[in-house]
């Protein structure tokens, strides 16, 4: 069992296998470990679908092992601590291992225990998330017997992974009420920490023409704190007019909650934080993806400080732009590739309707296709439940796309 590796990865998600696989396509002879404790590997992005009832969650799961590059080597453990100024980390096994370059990519931290009574009643009274393997079917038992009724929908005051998740679910849930004719005796209501609907103007301009078409009742700068499963009730807080903060009571009989999101902890009580970050994201130059203080070391992904949409495309674009720049500085030249800060979000706005938002650093759009994106569309709705998976499975993860 080695205990040194030329280059080390972090996390065996979408960022780590990626960046592994495209640097043995520019070079096959390069020694790479990469330090992931998960026995299966999730396609995530189809678990809002999984929650609409429209993709089966079987299909979302595939062995660790089948998904970790072949001239790879595969260390099944958990990171506990980096020493950066030694080129070493510690796992909790007590293992230590050495490399000469180290990419972090152990994607984000989900924070349940930062909404009260949220961990023990996901499950169960109607209280939904499809942020797990696990929770998301239950989205779509919930939805499918619920009838007419109250259904809230929230979105932390924190980044999260998928920005648009919180939403997509909310639409489905509202288009399966509107076709099964219990909308008009439904609330279906937005609870939001952020500010706005969607941050590109272009898009928002669309959701919120959705929003009307589903009379969604919008309540943001409302942050989810607790949630009582005994009496069905979810608290929020938010500002009064003075700037106060109080908090709002709202029953429901369904909730879908986001949960807050963080950099996992062994990465925020690390020397590779950016300092003084509550949420401790790994301290990136935004350009070049390499380590803000130690130059062996890059990110890639959800745990970066990165201000990119936290999504699967916008690694599709960091992961390239690391590997040459990783390569570069392994021979002696400058890391010279720069991300743009491209992300990308195919926000469901129904059953067979998808509006898909591509934009960069600046929340300028960034569009693929020759043709307006900010429409609903069924060609996109295709993209995301057929062509997108495919395209992970079999290209995205073996680095060829």
């Amino acid at each position: 069992m080695k205990n040194h590796h030329q280059i080390l990865i972090v996390g065996g998600g979408n960022a780590g296998i990626s960046v592994a696989a495209q640097l043995l396509k520019k070079d096959h002879n390069l020694d790479i470990g990469i330090v992931d404790p998960a026995e299966n590997h999730y396609y995530q992005p189809a678990w809002t679908l999984v929650g609409g009832g429209a993709f089966d969650i079987h299909k979302t799961v595939r062995k660790e092992a089948d998904c970790i590059p072949e001239k790879a080597t595969w260390i099944q453990d958990e990171v506990h601590s980096f020493s950066p100024e030694e080129n070493s980390l510690k796992c909790i096994t007590g293992r230590t291992i050495s490399y000469d370059y180290l990419v972090v990519a152990p994607g984000i931290q989900l924070d349940w225990d930062k909404v009260k009574g949220l961990k023990e009643g996901l499950g169960t009274q109607g209280i939904c998330s499809n942020y797990t393997y696990q929770s998301a079917p239950y989205t779509w038992k919930t939805l499918s017997e619920l009838g007419s009724g109250r259904a809230i929908f929230t979105n932390p005051n924190t980044p999260i992974k998928c920005g648009g998740a919180p939403q997509k679910i909310m639409y489905l849930a509202a288009d399966y009420l509107r076709k099964n004719g219990f909308l008009a005796s439904s609330q279906v209501h937005f609870y939001s920490g952020g500010g706005v609907i969607f941050g590109v103007k272009k898009y928002a301009d669309v959701l919120n023409k959705v929003i009307e078409r589903y009379q969604i009742q919008t309540h943001f700068n409302h942050n989810l704190v607790e949630i009582d499963a005994g009496s069905k009730t979810a608290v929020f807080e938010t500002k009064n007019p003075a700037g106060e903060i109080i908090k709002v009571e709202q029953g429901f009989d369904m909730i879908h909650v986001t949960p807050p999101q963080s950099a996992p902890d062994f990465i925020k009580n690390s020397p590779l934080a950016v300092a003084d970050n509550p949420l401790g994201w790994v301290d990136l130059n935004k350009d070049t993806m390499q380590h803000n203080r130690y130059p062996n070391i890059f990110g890639c992904g959800d745990a970066g400080s990165t201000p990119n949409a936290k999504t699967g495309a916008a690694i599709r674009k960091q992961a390239p732009v690391l590997v040459d720049n990783l390569l570069a500085l392994l021979q002696g030249r400058k890391p010279a590739q720069v991300y743009n800060g491209y992300g990308s979000c195919p926000l469901v706005t129904g059953y067979g309707k998808l509006v898909l938002a591509e934009f960069d650093y600046n929340n300028e759009p960034m569009e693929t296709f020759p043709f307006n994106q900010a429409k609903e569309r069924y060609s996109m709705w295709l993209l995301k439940t057929k062509v997108l998976p495919w395209l992970y499975w079999n290209k995205i993860l073996k680095g060829t796309a």
